[in-house]
């Protein structure tokens, strides 16, 4: 099974709680953006359909979105309107196709190496100004880079020699989450602050830092820097769990359960819950009378 979900939330319960949406999405449109926003905001209004059905038996301690997904958790945790989340997650999509038609990118998972390896490998395979670089750190073992497609090739070739199990090459339109995404991220800072946002009622953390977000000021810095940044999820779910305590109980709300298998990988013994399904809500509710 394909563990490379761009577009995931997650949401810590009790103790830790998620939300998510599914693996086949990218982050950005791969079609013109008119042809594919319906798509994109699906994640986002699935996992808030979800929320919207649970939330009264829910007890979140802190959220984390995975990419387009820190959106649907921004949107839980009351930061951002329904409306406003999917009029940014639109104006997203938009400029990130924009920037990848302005400097063609692309990315590579890499399946079975760790990130110290992976960041040195592609520091030696950007050069003559092209760049590459760890653009989602989902697990231990698994890793997307990307950037300029000759510089990614490079990397990828230098993962397989050092011991990388797999080496996948990505369908996707840019080099999500890298310096390419930089004219991107001058738009999204500027939609961003016609935008109100609210402290979150539970702190959010955030994938360019893998730190809890607790004010509305600070998310607004974090969701433009996340354009440009790594995707910190292992440190995400890492920091989530030695904030909440070994009681920790993690719930993936969404379609899906690429998050709940990324965090076997990341954090073993905790415990973890997917509802995506009608019956995985239903035994939920259930569980929590």
């Amino acid at each position: 099974q394909r563990l490379f979900p761009f577009p995931h939330a997650a949401l810590p319960v009790r103790g830790t709680a998620r939300y998510s949406s599914p693996p086949h999405h990218r982050t950005a449109p791969s079609k013109p953006p008119a042809k594919r926003h319906h798509e994109d905001d699906g994640p986002g209004t699935h996992s808030l359909a979800v929320h919207a059905v649970v939330e009264d038996v829910l007890e979140p301690v802190m959220g984390a979105g995975h990419s387009l997904g820190e959106y649907s958790a921004y949107a839980a945790a009351g930061a951002l309107t329904l409306t406003d989340a999917a009029r940014l997650v639109r104006r997203r999509g938009e400029l990130m196709w924009e920037a990848g038609k302005l400097r063609q990118g692309s990315m590579t998972a890499v399946i079975g190496l760790g990130i110290d390896h992976t960041e040195l490998i592609c520091a030696d395979a950007s050069v003559d100004g092209s760049v590459v670089v760890p653009a989602n750190i989902n697990a231990p073992d698994q890793i997307v880079i990307s950037g300029d497609p000759d510089a990614v090739q490079r990397a990828g070739e230098g993962c397989k020699a050092a011991g990388a199990k797999r080496v996948l090459p990505l369908k996707v339109s840019g080099a999500f989450h890298s310096p390419l995404m930089e004219p991107a991220e001058v738009g999204l800072r500027a939609e961003l602050e016609t935008v109100a946002i609210a402290r979150p009622t539970f702190p959010i953390v955030a994938n360019a830092t893998g730190s809890p977000v607790s004010d509305a000021a600070d998310a607004r810095m974090q969701l433009g820097a996340q354009l440009t940044s790594p995707v910190r999820w292992g440190e995400s779910m890492q920091r989530a769990a030695s904030e909440v305590g070994e009681e920790a109980r993690f719930v993936e709300i969404g379609p899906g359960k690429v998050l709940s298998g990324l965090l076997r990988r990341i954090l073993n013994k905790s415990e973890s819950t997917s509802l995506s399904a009608v019956s995985d809500i239903e035994a939920f509710l259930k569980e929590m009378e």
